[in-house]
């Protein structure tokens, strides 16, 4: 990159009877481009993809009775699904099944 010795503004580059200039918002702009290499380089960073087992449940588990398998055990999380001055409606989901219900408050 060039930079302008005026005002230090990044100088852009346009064709100019044939010849590409440099030049600056200013006013400044030089003529002896041919000589002059752009370069660009352009760094990507990868990241590994961590594979998660689907097995693994994020959520807490609570006591709660399965109507399907009669298990005692399940996972809940809350979500608002009414108005924001109505209570939140509390999800379950069984550990043993994964029969999922709901609980409104």
């Amino acid at each position: 990159m060039m930079f302008c010795p005026k005002c230090g503004s990044l100088l852009k580059t346009k064709l100019e009877r044939g010849k590409t200039v440099m030049y600056c918002s200013c006013g400044f702009s030089s003529k002896n481009v041919d000589n002059t290499e752009i370069h660009e380089k352009v760094e990507v960073e990868t990241k590994e993809v961590e594979i998660v087992d689907s097995d693994v449940e994020a959520y807490p588990k609570v006591d709660a009775k399965c109507n399907k398998c009669e298990n005692d055990k399940a996972y809940f999380w809350l979500v608002q699904t009414r108005a924001g001055d109505e209570p939140e409606t509390k999800f379950f989901k069984c550990t043993k099944c994964s029969h999922t219900w709901r609980e409104n408050n």
